[in-house]
């Protein structure tokens, strides 16, 4: 069963997690905190959020206690991951998932924290969201389109997206297939997809939207990951595919034999029949849609449109 969590209100309390990366600056999540507060919000910071331990923001066990607490913690209203990096799949054995279940809110991040996304859905049921992070676009001057996505999607329990192609505030999508196609929007950062593939965190994708992005993999890289989505049955099993930005991913090397990123994409996801809007606003980009992982949307290629089909918070 799908769980929706509260819409977003003025004068809730946020807090702000690192379930991955300390941010480079602590600075920034100073700025964040500012941001919402000056927007109307209150805001608490985990504790391990700052600290930095290798690669990571604190150890596995601080990390996952900080997500625990937020969730515990009945005056939060909603966690914003501080950024992503690595670490948010080693934490997923560590996860109060019960508790989860128990007290819904909204939860956002994207590249890094989709591993968490995917194992909250598999094992709650919650809808979560992929989108901007406090210590990234919230610390540096967010692209106002970007969040007027945000709060739309958030703070409204109407339905909020209808993206049609055309749309003058968005990039232009394309838009691939003979038949409208919905399902279960799941997905987000491609790596961190297949990362967790064969584990008991990975949801069952049978009859879902796949959303998919990346930054920074080279074409070989990404021919790869996707060869791993469609040997384990995934793309078979899809709906439909959506294709956000494949941000800096193109060939260390241009003097040696390559296939551009998009030669790749075409070869495994745009044949035959399959249903696809690619080019969409999402992504290692400044200007995205925030997306609901875990609910109802469609896609029409004959509308060329993108569309929610049910309300994402309550």
């Amino acid at each position: 069963m799908t769980i929706k969590p509260p819409q977003l209100k003025k004068g809730d309390l946020i807090s702000i997690v690192s379930p991955a990366s300390p941010p480079a600056d602590s600075t920034k999540i100073e700025k964040a905190v500012r941001y919402f507060e000056k927007n109307g919000y209150r805001v608490t910071v985990g504790r391990s959020a700052y600290k930095v331990y290798g690669y990571l923001a604190g150890s596995d066990k601080e990390r996952a206690s900080d997500v625990n607490y937020a969730f515990a913690d009945k005056r939060v209203k909603a966690i914003i991951c501080s950024r992503g990096g690595y670490g948010s799949p080693r934490i997923l054995d560590m996860i109060d998932y019960e508790t989860i279940q128990k007290n819904p809110k909204i939860f956002v991040g994207y590249s890094d924290i989709t591993a968490l996304q995917l194992a909250i859905f598999k094992e709650t049921g919650l809808i979560t969201f992929s989108g901007p992070m406090a210590a990234v676009e919230f610390s540096n001057g967010i692209d106002p389109v970007a969040e007027e996505a945000f709060f739309e999607m958030l703070t409204s329990a109407s339905i909020p997206i209808k993206f049609k192609r055309g749309d003058d505030k968005w990039s232009r999508p394309r838009f691939k297939g003979k038949a409208a196609a919905q399902g279960r929007l799941l997905g987000g950062n491609l790596s961190l997809m297949t990362s967790i593939l064969g584990t008991n965190y990975s949801p069952d994708y049978t009859g879902s939207i796949v959303l998919i992005e990346e930054v920074a993999e080279e074409p070989y890289s990404i021919d790869r990951m996707l060869t791993q989505l469609r040997l384990a049955g995934i793309i078979q099993k899809a709906s439909g595919f959506v294709l956000g930005q494949f941000t800096d991913c193109q060939p260390e090397e241009m003097d040696k034999p390559h296939f551009s990123t998009e030669q790749v994409i075409r070869n495994e996801l745009l044949r035959g029949d399959r249903t696809v809007v690619w080019n969409f606003p999402y992504g290692h980009v400044p200007q995205k849609l925030t997306l609901p992982i875990g609910a109802n949307v469609t896609i029409d290629p004959a509308h060329r449109s993108f569309a929610l089909v049910e309300n994402v918070v309550s």
